[in-house]
């Protein structure tokens, strides 16, 4: 399908998939390399330049929570849109399937190289932690597995930049599986990665997310601190790829 939009180039092109929807915004699928190693799957768009330094993010939040929506719009952000384009691109694939059936609880690697329009000056890493809907009938303990096979295995990831927490703006407290997640990730990198978890809250209005920052303090996460000592937070509306 042909674009109008003139900052796509024809590099970006070649990652065009199939339309899904032909409103303004335009939505489209992106064409990745997708691996699948173990219980890791890799999803990967673009050429991978050497030159660059890469940036690693890796989510933490609960089915429900914005997270397949937050990473469209990081990697939107990546490949140089912006809300008042008339396009917008899916790297997450939604499954199309009843909630009743179990889901898969692979760890999701997203990688974006380098495009054309570098609005960053690195490239990215997103990674998908399952979230308690994705994980019914899979133990806690094998989670953790998964995790330690991601960030030991030589095809897995091996550096840690940032951890965001995903939570709602309406939420008042932090689960048991996302602490637990949580958790694991601490012990893995250890207390040095304290002032790099911050939190992502989605669904927002724009206005400051108490209930979220209460849950944070009251569950006692350690994470980084802005000048007034609150957790560094970032505020997300969810409403990117809605039509206008």
């Amino acid at each position: 399908t042909a674009l109008s939009h003139p900052d796509c180039g024809g590099q970006q092109k070649q990652y065009f998939n199939n339309i899904l929807c032909s409103g303004c915004p335009a939505l489209y699928q992106l064409r990745t390399k997708k691996e699948e190693i173990v219980t890791l799957t890799r999803n990967t768009v673009g050429e991978q330049n050497l030159n660059k330094i890469n940036k690693t993010i890796l989510l933490v939040g609960e089915t429900g929570t914005g997270k397949s929506t937050l990473i469209n719009t990081l990697v939107n952000y990546a490949m140089g849109v912006e809300f008042d384009d008339d396009i917008w691109f899916e790297i997450v694939e939604e499954e199309k399937r009843s909630q009743c059936d179990s889901q898969t609880s692979d760890v999701i690697v997203y990688e974006i190289f380098d495009f054309k329009e570098n609005t960053l000056p690195f490239s990215l890493t997103i990674i998908d932690t399952p979230g308690y809907g994705d994980t019914r009938g899979t133990e806690k303990a094998d989670i953790s597995q998964r995790l330690l096979h991601l960030f030991r295995s030589e095809e897995g990831v091996h550096e840690m930049n940032v951890v965001g927490l995903v939570m709602k703006a309406s939420e008042n407290r932090v689960t048991d599986h996302l602490r637990y997640i949580f958790n694991s990730v601490m012990s893995l990198f250890g207390k040095d990665l304290e002032k790099n978890i911050v939190a992502l809250v989605t669904h927002s209005d724009g206005r400051k997310p108490k209930d979220v920052l209460q849950a944070l303090e009251d569950a006692k996460i350690k994470c980084a601190r802005d000048e007034k000592n609150q957790p560094v937070h970032f505020l997300f509306n969810n409403c990117q790829k809605e039509n206008r």
